[in-house]
């Protein structure tokens, strides 16, 4: 009997496994390359399995009958595929994964961030995946490169030393464009400036970037004027693996770096590190630089319903730095411009030495908590801080020596100056915040979320004495004591964090600020068939209170307090049509509080109370069609931007003649500035598309085309000396002013190909026009560029992967002289164009040839 059972058992197994499929294929992108490590899985069972170094897979036992597997990779939308499985051995081919939006839902590692990711949307968005940027920024250049081949963005990349490159969106700079990492506000909150040099590891650590121009999706009170920028970090994988990855670019730029993953072990834990390290010399002269990355997230999830994660990174750094000089000086004895002439930097007991030295330091942590409470409702939040410390190095007192050549003769200037030291001009911070966010699913068709948002800043600003040179100290006397400083405090990012002047040592100025904000937000979305719509609003309240610890006595060294309300409230609607088109539509308004920088009179404890908030109004409309092999987004846009405080700064001592916003000479006593109150109108159209002409070959494409103006007069307060005093104002009368800094008009193509297995090329155009400068409307010639990006991707036999990726930018290597803000190439110039362009007496060069090759092993 129980040979009998036996046999008919074994009988019944082999019935099994003859009614049990075999199923192969590849996994591939939409540019035919292998996707190492996707997961297929057949649904509703634990049969799966990831691909591997060429993208191939095999899942074995599928039971018969109608069966899904579901391919999905971080980064693409997942793929649905359905198959009849009959007991044969299948091949499906090649099955190939569409990039998406949808890769946010992967790598968010918080809910409080607000990202795009359904087409239907209404915003003008554009989404940068991690292979981009790993392809293109993995160097000597910043995050915002990549995001050049975006409609109405602008790059000026980092001629005056590393991390000293600018973005504009939609003409609007960066101060007034939102920065977010993590759902977390990054834009400086005295004056929403944004410093690259700060975030030279976000090219590192960064998932994806997603850029919402005009008003965004962000339910935040922030400074997106112009629009917004998500910089999505690195989560804490799941997976087990790591990489080892190095880099080499023009001026003797090299970095190195390695990550590891533990991968989520069975207790619910995880953990992640990233390192790396780079050094340089610099395009121009006297610029070189060096910095470090350090990363480190830890997961734990105890349980489905919640997730912890830990997170802190910094990437401390110092570059020195190539000022503004008159255009004159980068003429050499023939009269040939010398872009890389910079004035800064001599020789100093034999080496090496810079008057202009730029180091900060700014970790960065935050605790994530994400909850789901029920099917219905979840609560996601973020606690973070911050703490920066740094600053940059100048001149100050005696007079300097120069050699014939124009650099500084350090030496002499010792054996023959009386009181000249290197000074450090610091900005240090502390900075803590939480943002909480409620999502609730009211029904099918509603949905609803509500939060907050609280931050407090403290910032501190002073001199400090960096060395000596021909000085033996500093005589400081203020409203409260007298003493001499002599002591010499390192300009090195390290140092900075506990090694700076204590009050009592400190030099020329010291006063701080502490900034209260608090804010709460809501929205509330309707979906239902093709059409969508959302209204959205928030209410925010924040406070100023200025400290002034050298020209004020202990009784009033604290200014009243400031306080500002502020609003913004949008509606958007979107409708679909077929499975292809979506148009949409959003309006709103904001009430922007003015920054810190400009509530007080000049550097003073008097509140400005002519100051007021700003009123921004944008309207904006748009049309997306999405095929299998095409996609085409037009928008446009109009803002208008009312009582904007804009702040025009001059370098400018005793003796130096500079010239005002209404043209005239102004003699200057220590670095001058005007605040202008005005009205700027920014109107647009935007265009991108690209194509999959086959497998091997992808075309796309963009366009912007700009009327930014300053519409009308201008209300001017110019402001000098030290403490900062109001010296006169006046009106500037006349028609409407270009915007400068950024090309009203520009348009670009890019074409990608697959040369052979695992080889890739790029070739991407970008054309400018319509430059105009800040100063009064000048408008520069047009001009191009074309970069060059190659990569190869090369499986080994154990399952690891080596990648090789190279970047041109810049390709044909002209120079382009960035003029107040703007471009002209540097072979144009010719003696129509001095006038004009010496107005401002002020040049940098802004678009440089820059190349590097990265090498990546991945286990």
């Amino acid at each position: 009997m129980k040979k009998l059972t036996s046999i008919v058992i074994c009988l019944f197994m082999y019935g099994m496994l003859l009614s049990q499929s075999t199923v192969s294929g590849k996994i591939m992108d939409t540019d035919n390359q292998p996707l190492i490590g996707a997961s297929v899985v057949v649904k509703g069972s634990n049969i799966g399995t990831i691909t591997d170094v060429d993208g191939g897979f095999t899942l074995s036992n599928i039971p018969e009958g109608a069966q899904t597997l579901i391919v999905s990779y971080l980064g693409y939308d997942d793929l649905m595929y359905e198959l009849n499985s009959s007991g044969s051995t299948m091949d499906l081919g090649s099955l190939a994964l569409a990039s998406s939006s949808n890769i946010l839902s992967e790598v968010v590692v918080t809910g409080v961030m607000d990202i795009v990711r359904d087409r239907r949307t209404p915003v003008a968005v554009s989404t940068i995946t991690a292979r981009e940027i790993q392809a293109k920024t993995t160097g000597n250049v910043e995050l915002g490169e990549v995001a050049k081949a975006t409609p109405s963005i602008f790059v000026a990349n980092q001629a005056g030393g590393y991390g000293d490159s600018e973005v504009w969106t939609r003409g609007f700079d960066q101060s007034n464009t939102a920065f977010l990492l993590n759902g977390q506000p990054i834009n400086g909150m005295e004056d929403g400036k944004m410093y690259w040099s700060n975030w030279s590891g976000l090219t590192d650590v960064a998932s994806a970037v997603q850029i919402q121009r005009g008003l965004g999706a962000s339910k935040l009170a922030i400074s997106s004027v112009g629009g917004t920028w998500n910089f999505i970090m690195k989560s804490t994988e799941n997976e087990r693996g790591g990489s080892v990855f190095s880099t080499i670019g023009n001026d003797a730029y090299r970095k190195a770096g390695a990550s590891y993953s533990t991968g989520l072990s069975k207790n619910g834990f995880a953990l992640t590190v990233l390192g790396s390290a780079w050094s340089g010399n610099g395009w121009a002269y006297g610029t070189r630089g060096q910095g470090q990355t350090y990363f480190l997230s830890a997961g734990y999830k105890p349980s489905a319903n919640h997730t912890f994660n830990f997170l802190v990174t910094g990437a401390p750094q110092w570059h020195d730095q190539k000022f503004q000089t008159s255009i004159f000086s980068h003429e050499d004895e023939n009269g040939d411009i010398d872009p890389r002439y910079n004035n800064n930097w001599g020789i100093y007991n034999g080496e090496y030495f810079t008057e202009r030295r730029n180091y900060y330091h700014k970790p960065v942590m935050n605790l994530n908590w994400d909850w789901k409470i029920n099917e219905r409702s979840n609560l996601a939040m973020v606690l973070y801080g911050s703490f920066g410390r740094g600053g940059g190095t100048g001149g100050l007192g005696g007079s300097k020596v120069r050699t014939e050549s124009g650099l500084i003769n350090f030496d002499q200037t010792r054996a023959d100056s009386t009181g000249y030291i290197r000074r450090a001009s610091v900005n240090n911070h502390n900075w803590f915040g939480a943002v909480a966010t409620y999502n609730r699913t009211l029904s099918e068709n509603l949905s609803f979320s509500a939060g907050a948002d609280l931050r407090r800043y403290y910032g501190d600003h002073f001199r400090q004495v960096v060395d000596l040179i021909s000085s033996d100290g500093i005589e400081v006397s203020n409203s409260r004591t007298s003493y001499i400083a002599n002591t010499e405090y390192e300009a090195n990012p390290w140092a900075a964090l506990s090694n700076f002047a204590p009050r009592e040592d400190r030099i020329a100025y010291n006063n701080a600020e502490t900034i209260r904000y608090g804010g709460v937000f809501g929205q509330l979305e309707y979906a239902k068939n093709n059409f969508s719509a959302y209204v959205q609003g928030a209410l925010s309240t924040q406070d100023y209170e200025r400290h002034e610890y050298f020209y004020e006595t202990l009784e009033n060294e604290n200014s009243p307090v400031v306080v500002n309300n502020g609003y913004n409230a949008k509606v958007g609607l979107s409708y679909t049509m077929g499975n292809n088109h979506v148009l949409f539509a959003n309006v709103g308004q904001y009430s922007r509080q003015p920054f810190f920088d400009v509530s007080f009179v000049g550097f003073s404890n008097t509140p400005a109370d002519e100051t007021k908030n700003e009123k921004i109004t944008g309207l904006e409309a748009g049309y997306k069609f999405v095929s299998d092999d095409l996609y085409l987004n037009i928008n446009g846009y109009y803002t208008l931007w009312s009582d904007r405080v804009f702040q025009s700064f001059y370098d400018g001592t005793v003796g130096d003649t500079v010239q005002l916003l209404d043209g005239s000479n102004y003699l200057a006593i220590d670095d001058p500035f005007e605040n202008s109150i005005q009205e700027q109108r920014h109107v647009g159209v935007e265009l991108d598309l690209g194509y999959q002409v086959n497998e091997d070959l992808k075309l796309s494409g963009f366009a912007s085309i700009g009327d930014w103006v300053v519409v009308g007069g201008r209300e001017v307060t110019l402001f000098d000396g030290t403490p900062r005093a109001e010296i006169r104002s006046y009106t500037i009368e006349g028609e409407d002013v270009k915007v400068g800094g950024a090309p009203q008009t520009s348009f670009g193509a890019s074409a990608r190909y697959n040369l052979f297995n695992n080889f890739s090329t790029e070739v991407q155009y970008f054309y400018y026009s319509k430059l105009f400068a800040n100063n009064g409307g000048i408008e520069l010639p047009s001009y191009s560029l074309v970069d060059l990006n190659l990569g190869y991707t090369l499986p080994l036999n154990n399952g690891d992967v080596l990648r090789f990726g190279a970047n041109i930018y810049n390709l044909f290597g002209k120079l382009y002289i960035s003029k107040s803000r703007t471009s002209i190439e540097a072979d144009e110039i010719d003696a129509n164009n001095w006038e004009g362009i010496n107005k401002a007496n002020q040049v940098t060069f802004g678009q440089i040839q820059t190349w590097n090759f990265t090498m990546r092993y991945q286990f």
